[in-house]
């Protein structure tokens, strides 16, 4: 039996994965809503975590491992992440990548083919959704540096320059400077907009 521990903010369609993990005859040991930090006390370690992207750091804070919270008893390796990518947001694509990602599934996968992915990354193997191939391009073109998106996405929450300079260790002319770079890669007509196109993307 392939044991899965599932992390989906949404209590509704973390449920609904649930269930259709167990119909598929996959014992899930645990559900989440946030992607784990540590060991949960008196949980089963999994073989594979089932993962919305959305739920794992932003490519603005330090990349996780592949399973950071738990690693194998005795053999040092950690569980392999599936992670669950929307097809046409490149950038949740590119964190999932970051996060160490052993397989992916487009979200709109049919049944099928989500078991096989667990399957197969229970056997040590890598899986990658055909359906994904336009985003795994379109990630792999994507303009800003680890700066630029740390800069953006601080700004994204509604910090103020001062703030961001002071989070970032910049001068607040740099922090103007990187976010003048932004809005001209994303093509942007200011701020505003560049946020919007980042977030689209799923960049940050």
């Amino acid at each position: 039996m392939t044991r899965v521990t599932v992390v989906y903010e949404a209590q509704l369609l973390r449920t609904a994965l649930v269930e259709l993990l167990r119909s598929g005859g996959v014992v899930v040991v645990s559900s989440l809503p946030r992607w784990p930090h540590g060991p949960a006390a008196g949980k089963s370690e999994p073989d594979v975590y089932v993962a919305d992207a959305e739920c794992l750091p932003s490519s603005a804070t330090p990349p996780v491992t592949a399973a950071a919270p738990l690693p194998r008893e005795g053999s040092g390796a950690r569980p392999p992440l599936l992670a669950l990518v929307p097809g046409q947001r490149p950038g949740v694509l590119r964190r999932a990548h970051a996060a160490g990602a052993a397989g992916f599934v487009d979200q709109d996968a049919p049944k099928g083919r989500l078991l096989e992915a667990v399957h197969r990354l229970a056997k040590g193997e890598r899986f990658i959704d055909d359906t994904l191939a336009l985003g795994f391009l379109q990630a792999a073109e994507m303009p800003l540096t680890r700066r630029e998106l740390s800069v953006l996405s601080l700004a994204a929450d509604g910090a103020p320059v001062a703030e961001i300079a002071a989070t970032l260790f910049l001068t607040k002319g740099t922090v103007r400077n990187y976010m003048a770079s932004v809005i001209r890669k994303v093509g942007a007509r200011n701020r505003v907009d560049a946020i919007r196109i980042a977030q689209g993307a799923g960049w940050t």
